[in-house]
C-alpha cells in the first residue's frame, strides 16, 4: 500500500512540475509582463491563443515565429483592438520558445 501511494505521489509530481516550470519559464522570459494564462493584459491570454489556434496543424511553427521575430515581422496584430506589436524575443533560447509555445497551445495549464 505504501509503495502504491509513493508511486501515485511521484507520478503526480512529474505531471504537475512541467506546468509550473513552464509558467516559471514564461516569467523568466518576460512573457508574463504582457500575457497571463487566463486573462488579457496587454496581449491576449494564453487560453485565448490556444483556442484561436486549436486544430491548426501549423500552429507551433507560426507561434514560434511570432514569439521569436515579433508580430510586426510576422503579419502584424491578429487580435481585435488597437494594434500593440509584440517585440521580437531573439534573446530567448529556441528550445525555451518551443517549450513555451507547446505549453500555451495546451492551454497554459
Amino acid at each position: 500500500m505504501k509503495l502504491l501511494a509513493a508511486t501515485v505521489l511521484a507520478a503526480t509530481a512529474l505531471v504537475a512540475t512541467p506546468a509550473l516550470a513552464n509558467k516559471d519559464l514564461a516569467a523568466k522570459s518576460g512573457c508574463l509582463a504582457c500575457h497571463q494564462p487566463d486573462k488579457k493584459v496587454v496581449g491576449p491570454s494564453y487560453q485565448d491563443i490556444a483556442k484561436k489556434y486549436a486544430g491548426d496543424k501549423t500552429a507551433e511553427a507560426k507561434l514560434f515565429d511570432r514569439v521569436k521575430k515579433g508580430t510586426a515581422a510576422t503579419g502584424g496584430n491578429k487580435w481585435p483592438g488597437p494594434p500593440i506589436p509584440m517585440p521580437p524575443n531573439a534573446q530567448v533560447k529556441d528550445a525555451d520558445i518551443k517549450t513555451l509555445v507547446k505549453w500555451v497551445l495546451a492551454g497554459a495549464k
